[in-house]
């Protein structure tokens, strides 16, 4: 399967689901979507790649192993659509479990997005997800993460609301 000229051609549910299946647990396929993602592409490109991604990732962890990593550093790297953030997030959010190496680095990022007011809501919104995971293992950064959700609370917007308030309530 060529995964760039079909992420080049107008994009549907159903092509998108084809490379999933495509993918399956294939580390291969899998690391071939992942530089698609991570290349120089489009940004519309790179968009259609990371829904399959994140579902890929949801149905076969274990793909992400080799790539936490390349992933974290892409996460703030220059000249990146906010698709990656944002969908790096995403998929971390959807993990269980992130390798405990990589916390601090998670964590970390994640204070720095719910903290800026620019930054896109729906990488706030994981972040959210990803820190009150966090913080179930390292509760000394339930306070600080409960302090900036009710700084921002009155203003924000409604998806950052929603997890937001899922967190104060788990208290």
């Amino acid at each position: 399967m060529d995964l760039l000229s079909l992420l080049q051609r107008p994009y549907t549910k159903q092509q998108a689901n084809e490379m999933v299946h495509w993918v399956g647990s294939h580390q291969k396929r899998f690391d071939s979507l992942l530089k698609i993602f991570l290349g120089e592409e489009d940004a519309t490109t790179i968009q259609r790649a990371s829904w399959p991604l994140s579902y890929c990732i949801a149905n076969h962890p274990h793909l992400i192993d080799k790539h936490y990593t390349e992933l974290l550093a892409q996460m703030d790297a220059p000249g990146k659509p906010a698709a990656v953030r944002r969908n790096i997030l995403r998929a971390f959010d959807q993990l269980k479990k992130l390798p405990e190496i990589h916390h601090g680095v998670i964590m970390d990022a994640c204070f720095r997005y719910i903290e800026n007011p620019n930054e896109a809501i729906a990488s706030q919104a994981f972040a959210l997800g990803i820190l009150a995971r966090l913080a179930k293992i390292y509760p000394e950064i339930k306070p600080e993460l409960d302090m900036i959700i009710e700084s921002r609370l009155p203003n924000a917007a409604p998806a950052f609301k929603s997890r937001a308030k899922k967190i104060l309530k788990s208290k």
